[in-house]
């Protein structure tokens, strides 16, 4: 038995489960792992420092990590792009990135997913893009919406679909703080019809059913994806998980906004800005060595540094009890979501 619904049709994948973005960080293994057990993998917009160092950028980088992934795998797969202003790649990934898939057959025909976050849902939107959905490249694009009126946004800007996140996810937030329940339930009641991807809490077949039961289609999930076998992140970061409680996770600055992080060394000695006002005024004062020392701390823990490295996770990590296999995974929340949905529909007389 399997779970169909609008994004498993939309997007030609088995599993209503997608792999969450974790940029500036490889996902490239995961996304394949993720794609071969029916999920939909998605490439992170990875421009590590040590990256930087060897003259690799991030258009360099998303292209090696595309061609790797259709050589390894037949199935779709995404790719994201964080739009912030911050960001100065951003503007090169979304005109060079449409222009190398529409050059690539193998690469057009599986890439069926751009998702883009932390900044303007229009930024995609460039001729190369256009070029690539004339040419028969059947992309959709997604955007991020933590709050109501980003979607209505979102909707405006004339997306594809939009991957609706609370505060309870790792990495960066929005100011609102809004759970991922409220902000689902606000915007599904506003645009019923509308393609949605529920993310910000999700390791369990139990979250997928409720998620459905919401109206989404689809959940994406972050941190149960870190804590697997194929991921690429230090082993120390993915058993970070398995002994954690829920509440061990705050929000503090990052580099984008607010951003939610293991307790460590690092998280609990960096405050939290009130508002995207006090954030634009602290970005003012921002220099390239402050810039370039968030980015160490990122990096340290992605390999292996979780105490003085800023380690994203969310507050999923309560109920992520061991490493598995992606297969395994996805495998266990799908047949759980089963069960539930069956158990629940039997409450209808």
């Amino acid at each position: 038995m399997t779970i169909e619904t609008n994004i498993t049709k939309m997007l030609g994948i088995k599993h209503p489960i997608i792999g969450a973005p974790m940029g500036p960080f490889y996902t490239t293994d995961l996304t394949i792992a993720i794609s071969e057990a029916g999920g939909l993998g998605v490439l992170s917009h990875t421009n590590l420092l040590s990256e930087m160092a060897k003259g690799k950028n991030a258009i360099q980088i998303m292209k090696e990590n595309m061609l790797k992934v259709v050589e390894h795998t037949d199935k779709p797969f995404g790719f994201n792009i964080r739009t912030s202003r911050m960001e100065q790649d951003a503007p090169m990934l979304c005109k060079k990135i449409p222009r190398f898939i529409k050059d690539n057959p193998k690469i057009k025909e599986q890439c069926v997913y751009c998702i883009t976050s932390a900044g303007s849902s229009k930024s995609i939107k460039t001729k190369d893009w256009e070029k690539l959905k004339e040419s028969g490249s059947q992309i959709k694009h997604f955007h991020v919406a933590p709050a109501l009126w980003l979607a209505d946004k979102c909707v405006a800007s004339n997306v594809d679909g939009m991957v609706i996140t609370g505060g309870e996810g790792g990495g960066h937030q929005s100011y609102e703080k809004i759970a991922t329940n409220i902000v689902l339930q606000q915007v599904t009641q506003k645009y019923p019809d509308f393609p949605i991807i529920a993310c910000g809490g999700f390791a369990t077949g139990q979250g997928l059913a409720s998620a459905l039961a919401m109206g989404a289609g689809a959940v994406a999930m972050g941190s149960r994806f870190i804590a697997s076998e194929e991921s690429e992140f230090s082993e120390v970061y993915k058993n970070v998980a398995p002994p954690a409680k829920a509440q061990d996770t705050v929000l503090v600055t990052g580099a984008l906004g607010p951003i939610r992080l293991w307790k460590n060394e690092y998280s609990l000695h960096h405050g939290l800005v009130a508002s995207k006002e006090e954030k634009m005024a602290e970005e003012a004062g921002f220099t390239m060595e402050d810039l370039i020392e968030t980015g160490k701390k990122y990096e340290a823990a992605y390999k292996g540094d979780i105490t003085s490295g800023a380690v994203l996770l969310g507050q999923s990590i309560g109920i992520i009890k061991s490493i598995k296999k992606v297969p395994d995974i996805i495998e266990s929340i799908v047949s759980g979501a089963e069960k539930r949905l069956k158990e629940i529909s039997s409450y209808i007389k």
